[in-house]
């Protein structure tokens, strides 16, 4: 029997999507070990007046196996 943990984190990034997500998981992963996968439950972005892409910003929950 395993017990998996879920913990919700934000990340951002000023490339991607993408970038922002595997900036947060490799964080996470340097104090919590048996990560298992992750979902984005938001995703936003910050602007400038002319409407430019400045940020991407994610809300995300990383589930891993409690040791």
């Amino acid at each position: 029997m395993s017990v998996a943990k879920v913990i919700e984190i934000s990340a951002s990034s000023k490339t991607s999507v993408e970038d922002a997500v595997k900036t947060g998981l490799r964080k996470v992963a340097e104090t919590v070990q048996g990560i298992q996968g992750a979902w984005i439950n938001e995703t936003k972005v910050e602007t400038d007046a002319q409407g430019n892409v400045l940020e991407w910003r994610i809300n995300m929950r990383v589930t891993f196996v409690v040791q």
